[in-house]
C-alpha cells in the first residue's frame, strides 16, 4: 500500500511523479480499481483530487506471467537476487505489443532469469528502461518490486549514467557539445518525435570518437531519456544516425544497421550501495578501434558553459566499492 496527498492536479500525473510508475502504467492501475482518493474507489486518471487528499495505492498481486517464456539467444552480463543486466541484440523488441506478441526481450527474459519485477505489468515484468528495436546494448533489469522502484527512482532523477556510440552522418566540426532541445509528438507525423517547444526539456551531450570522410563515430552521453532522443536530436542538427530510416536524410552513407549501440552503464545497486559500471562493444561495423573508449574525461572535453557538475551518483563513495563490468574486448 502506497500513499499521496493530493495536489489539485492529475491524478495519473501524481502517482508517476517520483518515477516508479509510468504515467500509462498509473492510469491502467487506476482504471483497474486499484487506487481510493478520501477512502472511495476512483477510476478516472484526468481526476484532480484536491489539496491535501488521502490518496491510497495498493499494488495488485502479480498473476503468472501471460507472455511465454522462450529460449531465445540472449547475453545475461550479471545477476543476482535483486537485478540483472542484459545486453539486448538488435532487431528485438523489448516487450510484446500489437505486431510483436513474441519473441521479445521480456519472452527471453522470462526463460533465461529465475523471478522478474511485477510493477510495469504483466506485460512488461522488470523492464526498468528500453531501447528502441533496432538498437543494441545494455540493458538493466529488476527482479523485485522494491529493486524496480528505486531503479526507476534513480533514473528518474538521472543518477544513472548511459553512455552510446552512434555513428552519424557527415563529419561533426567540433570536438565535442550538448544539444539541450525540448523533444515532443511530430505535428506532422503522430507516429514521430521531433524538436519542439512544447516538448518536454531533451538534453544529449556527445563526443567525437573518430572521425572519415562522410561519418562521424561519437559517444553520447544521454541526460535524459525522451523516446528516440539521440535519433532526433541528431537529425535536428543534420547529422543523423546512420541506418535510420525514419529520422534519417536522404543521401546519407549507406549502414547494415541503425547505428546505435547502448555500451556503458552505471549505477548503484539499490540494496548494497555499490556504484556499478558495465560495458558492452559494439559490432565491428562501427569502428571502434582498441575496444571501450575511456570516459573518465569526458565532462572536461565539452566546453566549460556544458559541464554540469560531478557525473551522477554518489559523490562520497570510497573508490574501493566502484566496481567495472564488461564483455569482450
Amino acid at each position: 500500500m502506497t500513499q499521496f496527498t493530493g495536489d489539485g492536479g492529475r491524478l495519473d500525473v501524481l502517482l508517476s511523479r517520483d518515477g516508479t510508475l509510468s504515467r500509462s502504467r498509473a492510469a491502467e492501475l487506476i482504471r483497474a480499481g486499484a487506487v481510493t482518493v478520501n477512502g472511495k474507489t476512483e477510476r478516472k486518471p484526468a481526476c484532480k483530487p484536491g489539496p491535501g487528499a488521502d490518496i491510497l495505492l495498493e499494488m495488485p498481486a502479480l498473476r503468472p506471467a501471460a507472455v511465454e517464456a522462450q529460449d531465445l539467444p540472449l547475453t545475461v552480463l550479471y545477476q543476482d537476487a535483486h537485478l540483472a543486466v542484459v545486453v539486448k541484440p538488435r532487431g528485438m523488441v523489448v516487450h510484446p505489443a500489437a505486431g510483436n506478441p513474441d519473441g521479445t526481450l521480456v519472452n527471453a527474459l522470462l526463460y533465461h532469469l529465475d523471478s522478474l519485477s511485477g510493477i510495469g505489468g504483466e506485460m512488461r515484468p522488470g523492464i526498468v528502461h528500453r531501447l528502441d528495436k533496432d538498437t543494441s546494448g545494455l540493458l538493466l533489469v529488476a527482479k523485485d518490486d522494491q529493486t524496480h522502484s528505486q531503479l526507476s527512482r534513480d533514473l528518474s532523477e538521472r543518477k544513472m549514467e548511459k553512455h552510446y556510440y552512434a555513428v552519424v552522418s557527415g563529419v561533426m566540426k567540433e570536438n565535442a557539445g550538448v544539444i539541450d532541445a525540448p523533444i515532443g509528438r511530430s505535428g506532422a507525423d503522430r507516429k514521430k518525435m521531433a524538436v519542439t517547444p512544447e516538448g518536454r526539456p531533451s538534453r544529449t551531450e556527445w563526443r567525437v570518437v573518430r572521425r572519415w570522410p562522410d561519418r562521424t563515430l561519437l559517444d553520447i552521453h544521454l541526460i535524459t531519456g525522451r523516446t528516440h532522443q539521440i535519433r532526433v536530436h541528431m537529425s535536428s542538427i543534420h547529422h543523423p544516425v546512420l541506418g535510420d530510416p525514419i529520422y534519417g536524410h536522404k543521401n546519407m552513407p549507406r549502414a547494415p544497421r541503425l547505428m546505435l549501440h547502448a555500451y556503458s552503464l552505471s549505477f548503484t545497486h539499490p540494496a548494497t550501495g555499490e556504484r556499478m559500471t558495465f560495458t558492452a562493444p559494439p559490432e565491428p561495423c562501427f569502428g571502434v578501434e582498441g575496444g571501450i573508449t575511456q570516459r573518465r574525461n569526458f565532462h572536461e572535453s565539452l566546453d566549460p558553459q556544458f559541464r554540469h557538475g560531478q557525473p551522477h551518483g554518489r559523490a562520497d563513495q570510497p573508490a574501493s566499492q566502484m566496481h567495472d563490468r564488461n564483455i569482450g574486448p
